[in-house]
C-alpha cells in the first residue's frame, strides 16, 4: 500500500513548517504587523513598462542569465548607489532573492559542509541549507551586543568543514545594520580561511544611514563574496519575483548552471518592469524609504514608552523588542496578543533559537494602522504586568490564614 509519509524526503520531513505562516490568515478585526513586504504599490512607471512589454510581444524566454539591458542597469546602479564595481557579465538575474540564495547554496554546498548563520535570521535560510545536505552553524547575536556578528564569535564558529558565511544586513528580523569597522574585523577573520561569503543585501536601499557599508568593499572580500539582492523590498515589487546575484564570473558560472536547470530564466516581463524601476523610479524609492524612517521613529518611540527593550533599527522595516519580562515564550506571547489584543506579530523563535524571547514587528503599514496597533500592544502588555503582580501576591483564606497552594 502506498504510504505518502514514507514517500516524503527525509530531509524535508525533518524541517518544521514555516513558523510565520499561522499569523498571516487572520480575522478581520485583527491588525497585522506581520507581513515583511511594502504596503506601497509597484511604482507606476515600472508597471507601465511591463504592460508595454506585453503589448510589444516580449513574452518569450529571455536569456537565462537575464536581459543584457537589466544586467547593465543593475551594474550601473550598484556602482552609483553603493560604489560596488560589478560588470554586467558578473550579474545574474534570478527569480527573486530567494532563488538567488537557493541556487548559490546548491552551487557550492555538499553533504556535511557547514554554513555559519548569525541568528536571529530570515526563516528561509536554514531550511534551504539543510535541504541540500548542508549543516547550519548558528551564531547567536544578542540584544546587548546590538544583534551584530562579532569577529570573536565568528572565529569560534569556524571549523575545517566551514564552507560559507552568510550575512544579512540590514537584518531581517532585527533591522540592525553593520558598520565599516564591524566588517573590517569580520573580513580579517575570513581572510585567514577558504570561506565563501554570501551577503544578502535585499534591504540595502532601505538603510537609514547616509552610507550603507558592504563587506565586498573590504580588502580581499570581493574575490570570495556573492552579493545578493533584488527588487522586492526597495522597489515594492514582491509579487514580480525578481532578484539578482553578483560576483566574480568563477563564482557566478556555477550558480548560473543551477539556475538554468532549475528555473531556466526569470520572467522577461518582470525584467522590463525592473529595468524601468532602476532607470526611472528612484524618486519613488526615496519617498518610500522616508516613509519607513518616519514609521521606524514612531514605532521605536512607542515601544520604548511601553518599556520593552529593543535595538533601534538602522534599516529594513522591522523591529525586534524583547518580551522576556512576561515570562512567556515568543509563540505564547504572539498567540495571546492575537487572541486578547487583536494584533498579529511574529514570534522571534521563527527566526532561530536566537530569536526566542523576542517578537518581530513590521512597520510596513500606514501610520493610522501603526498607532492603533501600538495602543493595543501597550494595553496588552499592561494587562500582562498586572496579571504578574496579582499572581505574585500571597493569597489568603477567608478566615485570615494564608492559603496553601500545591
Amino acid at each position: 500500500m502506498f504510504d505518502p509519509i514514507k514517500a516524503q524526503s527525509k530531509k524535508l520531513a525533518a524541517i518544521a513548517p514555516l513558523g510565520i505562516g499561522k499569523f498571516f490568515s487572520l480575522p478581520e478585526d485583527v491588525i497585522s504587523l506581520g507581513l515583511g513586504e511594502p504596503d506601497f504599490d509597484t511604482p507606476a512607471k515600472a508597471a507601465a513598462a511591463a504592460m508595454a512589454a506585453i503589448e510589444k510581444g516580449y513574452t518569450h524566454y529571455p536569456a537565462s542569465e537575464g536581459l543584457w539591458e537589466l544586467r547593465s542597469a543593475t551594474s550601473a546602479y550598484l556602482r552609483k548607489r553603493f560604489q560596488l564595481d560589478y560588470a554586467p557579465e558578473e550579474v545574474l538575474i534570478t527569480v527573486g532573492g530567494s532563488e538567488a540564495f537557493d541556487s548559490s547554496v546548491r552551487a557550492f554546498i555538499e553533504d556535511g559542509d557547514e554554513v555559519i548563520v548569525p541568528e536571529p535570521t530570515f526563516s528561509c535560510y536554514e531550511p534551504i541549507i539543510e535541504l541540500v545536505g548542508g549543516k547550519v552553524v548558528p551564531v547567536i547575536t544578542t540584544l546587548e551586543e546590538g544583534f551584530k556578528l562579532t569577529a570573536e564569535k565568528l572565529r569560534q564558529a569556524i571549523t575545517p568543514r566551514t564552507k560559507i558565511l552568510l550575512l544579512n544586513y540590514p537584518n531581517n528580523p532585527t533591522g540592525v545594520d553593520m558598520t565599516e569597522e564591524d566588517y573590517r574585523q569580520i573580513a580579517q577573520v575570513v581572510a585567514e580561511t577558504n570561506i565563501i561569503v554570501i551577503t544578502d543585501e535585499i534591504y540595502a536601499e532601505l538603510s537609514y544611514s547616509e552610507h550603507h557599508p558592504c563587506i565586498v568593499q573590504q580588502p580581499g572580500m570581493r574575490e570570495r563574496t556573492l552579493y545578493l539582492s533584488g527588487f522586492s523590498k526597495a522597489h515594492a515589487m514582491t509579487g514580480w519575483r525578481l532578484g539578482y546575484v553578483c560576483g566574480p564570473t568563477y563564482l557566478i558560472d556555477p550558480i548560473h548552471k543551477v539556475h538554468q536547470y532549475s528555473v531556466m530564466c526569470a520572467s522577461g516581463v518582470a525584467q522590463y518592469a525592473a529595468l524601468a524601476a532602476l532607470n526611472h523610479c528612484q524618486e519613488d524609492v526615496a519617498k518610500m524609504t522616508a516613509a519607513y524612517r518616519q514609521r521606524r521613529d514612531f514605532v521605536y518611540r512607542r515601544i520604548c514608552e511601553i518599556g520593552l527593550p529593543c535595538v533601534k533599527p538602522e534599516g529594513a522595516f522591522y523591529i525586534l523588542p524583547s518580551i522576556r519580562e512576561t515570562g512567556m515564550t515568543s509563540l505564547e506571547f504572539c498567540e495571546r496578543l492575537m487572541e486578547e489584543g487583536r494584533v498579529a506579530v511574529i514570534p522571534g523563535s521563527a527566526f532561530g533559537a536566537g530569536g526566542e524571547g523576542f517578537v518581530r514587528i513590521s512597520y510596513a503599514y500606514d501610520m493610522d494602522t501603526l498607532r492603533e496597533a501600538m495602543n493595543r500592544i501597550e494595553s496588552f502588555v499592561k494587562k500582562c504586568r498586572k496579571d504578574q503582580i496579582a499572581a505574585a501576591k500571597p493569597a489568603f483564606a477567608l478566615n485570615g490564614e494564608k492559603a496553601v497552594s500545591f
